[in-house]
């Protein structure tokens, strides 16, 4: 089956599914590929492809490509790179000003906060299903791929991509209210 735009912005003549997964088995190694050119991390390329067609599938009701296909894969690609180098920039932030404040007090202030973040970490994470902070777990804390998840769980690579979003999904929206300690801690002088 040949992949072409208007399969994906018209009504189709095969399943979504179809179509989708073509256009991922089409497109995945040029944008594994240029993701890498701006994350310079393997890994974090591939993980931001996979996040990218993740969306796509989210929304896939809603979807209105108005450009190519492939030209808007690789715009979504760039935007989550980008994304992903904020977030490093952030973290990079945080760090050393965590590095430049010796002061006691805010140090005893920043443990509670971090153990109470912990803390609410751990009771989000215990009320998610089972295979989802399996999932999680596998992936963030022991820093395996989807692809070695789901040989590990029996899964698909897909059902994999779906607990990650799943999870993160509830992480956010539990964890929501700790976003303006972050915040604070890093622009406090």
């Amino acid at each position: 089956m040949e992949l072409t735009d208007v399969q994906l912005t018209e009504p189709l003549s095969v399943s979504y599914d179809q179509v989708f997964e073509q256009a991922f088995k089409t497109h995945f190694r040029g944008l594994h590929a240029y993701a890498y050119t701006i994350l310079k991390d393997d890994a974090l390329a591939e993980e931001t492809v996979q996040q990218v067609f993740y969306k796509i599938w989210e929304r896939k009701e809603r979807l209105a490509i108005e450009s190519s296909v492939k030209a808007y894969l690789y715009r979504a690609v760039y935007n989550e790179s980008l994304n992903h180098l904020k977030h490093r920039k952030v973290k990079a932030t945080y760090q050393a000003h965590v590095m430049r404040t010796n002061n006691s007090s805010e140090q005893g202030s920043r443990k509670i906060q971090a153990k109470e973040l912990e803390e609410r970490l751990r009771k989000a994470m215990n009320e998610l299903p089972e295979q989802c902070r399996t999932v999680f777990q596998l992936s963030r804390f022991e820093g395996l791929k989807y692809q070695e998840i789901a040989s590990q769980l029996h899964i698909s690579v897909k059902t994999v991509e779906n607990h990650m979003g799943k999870a993160l999904k509830v992480l956010r929206s539990k964890l929501v209210e700790f976003l303006p300690i972050i915040i604070a801690m890093l622009f406090h002088n």
